[in-house]
């Protein structure tokens, strides 16, 4: 398989197959944070040879215009608990599909491991005397920020990141023993990253300024990170839920600590992807 630039964009030459996955194989691929572009070669590479594509509601569009033409694409994401598959339905789909000699993709937003039950889906193959290859992905929780010009550690401001998710917060025992996890890394981190947060604005305030952290604390919530109607809003901790809203039900990434407040300095310097962003500062 030939791979030459065209522009921006990486173009496969779909022929000579020496490289591609044997039949009856499957790929756990990282589609990375949405924007197309910061898909890995080996991503490009095996959407390119795939039969079949399972994929998950967060990936980017333009991402599976990669995949080869003729696959099967699959849609088995789910978008604030609503599942068009059940994990265990996706997990015997996979094994079925492999079993009948394709070569199956399993796209996963971000990178697989990473909050993306990759780990689970490895584990059920491997139940079923089925090898997985891993893709790894450029995951969100890091180039989110980062094209919206804020790092996770910067020398003399944070040396120290945490991620974690925010998806249940109620008062359940899932929800009960997630706030303390969070709250634990609050006071141990310098900079939090909050996956699936945009539900529960209200409550990670409150849960993070009874762990200690000062209202001042600038935070910032990024909607839809690196695609072009992804936004970035820039503030205070205190000001967490209005810096949420009027948002336009995309994935949302909160991100605490003092570097956030560093996204000022580094604006000119972001890059054509970060662009797209919408930096907006809250009023306080």
């Amino acid at each position: 398989m030939a791979r030459v630039r065209s522009g921006r964009r990486l173009r496969v030459v779909h022929g000579g197959r020496r490289g591609d996955p044997p039949a009856g194989s499957i790929s756990l691929v990282g589609a990375g944070p949405g924007d197309p572009d910061l898909l890995t070669i080996a991503a490009v590479a095996r959407l390119a040879a795939a039969d079949v594509v399972y994929y998950d509601a967060l990936i980017g569009p333009g991402v599976l215009a990669y995949a080869r033409p003729g696959a099967r694409l699959v849609p088995v994401g789910k978008r604030r608990g609503a599942a068009l598959m059940s994990q265990a339905e996706i997990e015997a789909a996979l094994i079925v599909e492999v079993r009948a000699g394709l070569r199956v993709v399993r796209l996963k937003g971000g990178d697989p491991f990473v909050f993306g039950r990759g780990g689970e889906e490895a584990l059920a193959l491997l139940r079923a005397g089925i090898r997985a290859e891993i893709v790894p992905g450029v995951t969100a929780a890091v180039a989110v920020p980062a094209a919206a010009g804020i790092p996770l550690t910067h020398r003399g401001v944070a040396s120290s990141a945490a991620l974690c998710t925010a998806h249940d917060l109620g008062d359940s025992p899932a929800g009960r023993a997630l706030r303390r996890r969070i709250g634990r890394l609050a006071r141990a981190a310098e900079t939090l990253v909050l996956f699936m947060a945009g539900a529960h604005l209200g409550r990670l305030r409150d849960l993070l300024l009874e762990a200690g952290l000062p209202q001042s604390t600038p935070a910032a919530v990024i909607e839809s990170g690196t695609l072009p109607d992804g936004r970035a809003r820039r503030g205070v901790l205190a000001d967490l839920v209005d810096l949420g809203a009027g948002g336009s039900g995309g994935p949302v990434l909160v991100v605490v600590g003092a570097t956030v407040a560093l996204a000022d300095a580094l604006a000119p310097a972001l890059a054509r992807s970060a662009a797209r962003l919408v930096q907006v500062r809250s009023g306080r």
